[in-house]
């Protein structure tokens, strides 16, 4: 194999696609670009695992282009010659976006549809009428349109692309992606894309892939200590609360932050908590509607907000249950999960992403990997911190053997937390968790989805003509999810733990302003009465008028 790093002039590409390149700021291809684009050239099979973030759209996006601006010079049928599938909407919308980018001088010759989105199958009919080159979708949907003959691949498809493969059988696409594969030619080219190589990526393989060429690229899954440093804390339930209280009002962490939790109710018992606060987060609920998401991720993305609270695994309420369901196998836990289209550690692309927090510790390395690996992605510098009970020590020491493997050294080392220093503020924690009550949860989530049924465009139309449906959406009982206690908002400085005062400067946006030196008042007078006439003056001209009263009596 050879040395010398091979770039991108170098991969004959077509000149508008290295033009687009370069209008993106590369300047030499990641690793798995390097190794993946010229076997694709050459045509063949690729199976590759490569961690998040290290360029794994790109490397088959930029072979998928190329291949179709080739086609065009000999072929001038327009049909749809490549199609990508995606096991989220939110990942079509990363792939729809990298392929508008890359296609930037070419748009005319390639053009690229995403029919992974909120549209009815119908209103997307037209989109594929035009037979665009390539198509982005989740395999239902593309199953969907297939068997209402509003798409036809059998004749036209060259190349198929799985982007993150690990995700389609736990995501509940199996039976989709099995009817998938009898619409399609016998002979194409196939991408097998994964962050992981599991036994669903193993069973893929044998469906799709003819030969192919495996890539397995990066041996630890994350990036080194020079890029990524990873911390773990032990602490318990209520401890849990008071660090992250502290770390985040304190702004011992800066930046934008994913806070993990283990369900979906935590998301908004810790959302709620830290409301006591007014430390604002945002949760990415799974319940809300796929535009709702998109739109929180990108005005997070825009830095509107630092904090996201987010959960990858649905089935963690009991961690005793997670854990006898691990022993159970793939098949189970993918009719688990079947119903969620979505994952926040998977298939989002959260960008300049400074801190991750596992407020709850995953129970795989490969969740633990798939949370940590939105920090730190290309060459930005990331942290991740993880929050350690004693009943997840074991799933602590399954991560560390994965990923410390021979090395001496642990890859997560001990944060350096005094837990009594930060005592003061525990009863506070302890105030603001009484208004965080699961009736006060409840009536959040709930709050929430109501407010999102009243934003959504779709219903728009339709309560404007059944107004009194609205009406009795919008007089339901009035929702109090949390008292909010105003004197939790600031800090005493007498609380903050003396190492910390000449770091850190929590009330910065909370001082108390100065007023301008003015003169003491008399005690007794009102503030207005310096405005407009003085009583005193007053009595002081009604004196004058009683010192006249001699002359009348000449």
């Amino acid at each position: 194999m050879a040395t010398e790093k091979l770039q991108f002039h170098e991969m004959g590409l077509d000149d508008r696609l290295l033009k687009a390149v370069a209008d993106l700021g590369w300047s030499q291809p990641t690793l798995i670009q390097e190794k993946a684009i010229p076997l694709a050239l050459e045509g063949k099979d690729l199976l590759a695992r490569a961690r998040t973030g290290s360029g794994k759209t790109a490397a088959y996006a930029v072979p998928v282009i190329q291949r179709v601006l080739a086609s065009k010079q000999s072929v001038r049928e327009q049909d749809v010659r490549a199609l990508i599938l995606v096991p989220s909407r939110e990942l079509g919308q990363q792939v729809q976006a990298m392929m508008r980018q890359l296609t930037a001088y070419c748009s005319r010759d390639v053009r690229v549809a995403d029919i992974a989105g909120k549209a009815d199958v119908s209103a997307q009919r037209p989109i594929l009428m035009e037979k665009p080159d390539v198509v982005v979708g989740t395999p239902s949907r593309v199953l969907a349109h297939l068997n209402a003959h509003n798409l036809l691949l059998h004749t036209s498809l060259e190349m198929l692309v799985v982007d993150e493969a690990d995700l389609l059988f736990s995501f509940g696409f199996e039976d989709d992606l099995k009817n998938l594969l009898c619409h399609l030619p016998k002979i194409y080219q196939s991408f097998l894309m994964s962050a992981t190589l599991s036994e669903d990526v193993q069973a893929l393989k044998e469906l799709l892939l003819h030969n192919p060429v495996t890539l397995k690229l990066q041996g630890s899954q994350l990036p080194d200590s020079s890029q990524l440093q990873q911390f773990s804390v032990q602490c318990e339930e209520e401890d849990k609360f008071l660090v992250i209280y502290t770390l985040l009002k304190l702004r011992l962490v800066q930046g934008k932050t994913l806070i993990f939790v283990g369900a979906l109710d935590r998301c908004y018992r810790l959302k709620l908590f830290l409301e006591q606060f007014s430390i604002p987060a945002c949760v990415l609920n799974s319940e809300l509607p796929v535009q709702s998401r998109c739109h929180i991720i990108t005005q997070f993305n825009q830095g509107f907000y630092d904090y996201i609270i987010a959960t990858d695994e649905h089935r963690l309420a009991d961690p005793a249950a997670a854990s006898q369901a691990a022993g159970k196998g793939k098949k189970n836990k993918a009719r688990k999960s079947k119903e969620k289209e979505y994952s926040a550690s998977r298939g989002v692309d959260f960008q300049n992403v400074d801190n991750v927090i596992n407020f709850d510790f995953p129970v795989t390395v490969e969740s633990y990997i798939h949370r940590v690996g939105r920090t730190a992605r290309a060459d930005n510098p990331g942290t991740a911190l993880s929050f350690v009970a004693h009943t997840e020590t074991a799933f602590l020491s399954e991560v560390e053997e994965a990923l410390t493997g021979d090395k001496a050294e642990s890859s997560l080392k001990p944060y350096q937390f005094k837990m009594e220093a930060i005592e003061g503020f525990r009863y506070r924690c302890r105030d603001a968790m009484r208004s965080v009550t699961k009736q006060a949860v409840r009536e959040a989530r709930l709050k929430e989805i109501k407010q999102e049924l009243l934003n959504s465009e779709k219903l728009k139309t339709y309560f404007e003509d059944n107004p009194r449906d609205l009406q009795l959406l919008r007089h339901d009982q009035d929702l109090h999810p949390a008292v909010i206690k105003p004197h939790l908002k600031n800090v005493p400085e007498y609380l903050i733990p003396y190492a910390l005062r000449g770091v850190v400067n929590p009330l910065s946006n909370h001082r108390r302003r100065k007023r301008p030196t003015q003169k003491l008042k008399p005690h007794g007078v009102a503030k207005s009465s310096f405005k407009g006439t003085n009583p005193l003056r007053s009595f002081r001209y009604a004196k004058k008028t009683a010192n006249k009263k001699p002359s009348h009596s000449k």
